[in-house]
């Protein structure tokens, strides 16, 4: 079962990145993780503000997320199947939301959200273009883990 089904029936983080294929999705599944582990009512999902950036990727995730969830023994389960665009019902439902990159995500969710724009929380995440997956990802896995120990206190 997809994790944005069944994360309904508790409290919600949202993740956002420009995507949904690589970042976001790294950050949901990582949360869902350590949230289970530790008995958390807390859940992530996760939205793109721009998915059709990755509409013809040959994989509707990440290879390098796919393969560090592996290496981390984190289901691939625990992330959505696809990359899901960003709405405003995502923003409502969320009782957290964390944008990847301000420097990215904030402009463009002035332009799409823009009532939301300074309600939400970012992190300095590079996508791809600025820096290489083996070093972002860890500083997600990082983050994650002190988001779920802080929500879980």
């Amino acid at each position: 079962m997809s994790q944005r089904t069944s994360a309904d029936s508790g409290p919600l983080v949202l993740f956002v990145c420009t995507g949904n294929f690589y970042r976001s999705r790294h950050a949901e599944a990582l949360f869902n993780w350590h949230a289970g582990r530790l008995g958390s009512p807390f859940r992530a999902f996760s939205r793109g503000l721009l998915t059709s950036l990755v509409a013809d990727e040959p994989t509707p995730l990440s290879r390098d997320t796919a393969r560090r969830l592996g290496e981390l023994g984190v289901p691939l389960h625990l992330t959505g199947p696809a990359p899901v665009q960003l709405k405003e019902e995502d923003l409502g439902r969320a009782r957290r939301t964390i944008a990847l990159k301000r420097d990215e995500h904030h402009a463009m969710m002035l332009r799409a959200h823009p009532e939301w724009a300074d309600r939400i929380e970012y992190w300095a995440m590079h996508d791809i273009d600025c820096a290489q997956p083996e070093e972002v990802l860890p500083l997600i896995e990082e983050k994650v883990h002190l988001l779920v120990r802080e929500l879980a206190s």
